[in-house]
């Protein structure tokens, strides 16, 4: 199982920035294939934010381009969230998700990839006006 931790979060202003980071940990081997930041504010669906997979390509909702990005270190299992000229409408839970698999053996001993995604318990993020 990976354990997924996220940090960074606080209060700022409209206008201000914040850096998100998350690490992900297990206790046998695991291989990452992409990392992504969601968000949830209150009364609202979780959506997400950016993603960004083991070799470097990367997404962005439409609502943050421009104004956020997202990096790794794939050495250190970790993904960042630059998150800049923020607005009061980005305040919310934000969730960090890792993709990660292993190899695992089926029930004649055959080797295979079972891919999982865990989840962060969240950092709140809030943009006063």
């Amino acid at each position: 199982q990976v354990q997924v931790v996220e940090s960074g979060g606080g209060l700022v202003q409209s206008g201000g920035s914040l850096r998100l980071s998350c690490v992900a940990s297990g206790s046998k081997f695991f291989s990452i294939d992409d990392m992504g930041w969601y968000r949830q504010a209150p009364g609202k669906q979780r959506e997400l934010v950016a993603s960004i997979t083991k070799d470097g390509s990367t997404d962005y909702a439409d609502f943050v381009k421009g104004r956020f990005a997202i990096s790794s270190d794939n050495d250190k299992n970790m993904v960042f969230l630059q998150m800049s000229s923020l607005r009061p409408e980005d305040t919310g839970v934000y969730y960090c998700k890792v993709g990660w698999g292993d190899l695992e053996m089926d029930y004649v001993a055959r080797p295979y990839y079972k891919r999982e995604d865990s989840w962060g318990k969240g950092t709140q993020v809030t943009v006063s006006s």
